[in-house]
């Protein structure tokens, strides 16, 4: 998966922000949801954001990847990421 073009990642002390260069849209980020971004806009799998979540958290890996799962969805739907 890559970030569509036009889309700035900064992380901030509370997680981080995307923002949309072109119309000024931004979406604010906690701590997972940055490492996911991160993760998948490197190029990785969403497999390994959880496991970045889960060295980072003390949470199920149950949780773990159905909130990777849902926040992948919504930046796809968003047309944030592209798969």
């Amino acid at each position: 998966m890559k970030l569509r073009k036009g889309i700035a990642v900064t992380t901030t002390e509370y997680g981080g922000v995307l923002l949309d260069e072109k119309d000024g849209s931004y979406w604010q980020l906690n701590d997972t949801s940055i490492i996911v971004v991160d993760t998948l806009a490197a190029g990785n799998t969403p497999d390994i954001a959880v496991e970045r979540i889960l060295a980072a958290f003390d949470v199920e890996r149950a949780e773990a990847e159905s909130d990777v799962a849902e926040l992948t969805r919504q930046l796809v739907d968003a047309k944030i990421l592209r798969p």
